[in-house]
């Protein structure tokens, strides 16, 4: 899953509580790309990835039901791993502070799991058997659900984007992103598997943020939270 392709955005509207599980999980991928990748960076990425093809028995480097973990913090190379951590600090610091942390942390893993097996679906029906063998990784397909949370939490909230600074609703940045994502990832079933980028985990984690965070939210089991108005961070 390679960087979220989108201008660079930072929110106008954090809260008081400190995210401890979202600075949590973005320290553990920079630890994982530091410490395990950056040694020996096609061994380690070619070991932990994802493999559709392992959901049909096919045998992998690692079983899927491990591997669909494993590669949640795998990133190839600076560019996905910065891109893929700024959006994850904008946007789920808001996300977990609605949801509280326990939450938060099983509705991340949860929009990876779907990310990720929305991905290999469609790989497995349109691809090849050799692009089902094509390592998937990286952590956008659980953001891309954090941004689906967001969408439904935190509509108003002011978008500003650079370089440069325009303000848009999150709704509607967030809805152009996943109009984009959604595009791309039916163009690439003229040439599945070819693009590099994992277009319908992007797609399959936003609906699935979506979904489950208005659920939650008519459930009255998450409410989003109180916010003051502050800059955030940029590039």
């Amino acid at each position: 899953m390679i960087p979220m392709d989108a201008n660079t955005p930072y929110d106008e509207a954090p809260a008081r509580r400190f995210p401890i599980v979202n600075v949590t999980l973005i320290a553990l991928n920079f630890a994982v790309f530091l410490f395990y990748e950056l040694p020996h960076p096609n061994a380690a990425m070619l070991h932990a990835s994802f493999y559709p093809a392992t959901l049909t028995g096919w045998r992998g480097p690692e079983p899927w039901e491990i591997s669909w973990v494993t590669a949640m913090f795998l990133h190839d190379g600076w560019a996905h791993i910065l891109g893929n951590m700024l959006f994850l600090w904008v946007f789920g610091n808001d996300v977990e502070r609605g949801f509280g942390a326990l939450k938060y942390l099983l509705f991340y893993f949860a929009g990876g799991f779907v990310a990720m097996l929305t991905q290999a679906g469609m790989t497995l029906l349109f691809a090849s058997s050799a692009a089902a063998r094509v390592p998937c990784l990286g952590a956008s397909g659980a953001i891309a659900a954090v941004l689906g949370a967001y969408f439904i939490l935190y509509p108003r909230s002011r978008i500003v984007l650079f370089p440069i600074p325009f303000v848009v609703p999150a709704w509607l940045f967030l809805g152009l992103w996943f109009l984009y994502q959604f595009v791309m990832a039916n163009f690439g079933l003229l040439s599945p598997g070819n693009s590099g980028v994992a277009f319908f985990a992007h797609v399959g984690g936003f609906i699935f943020g979506l979904i489950a965070t208005k659920v939650l939210v008519d459930s009255r089991r998450v409410t989003p939270a109180v916010r003051t108005i502050t800059r955030g961070p940029s590039w």
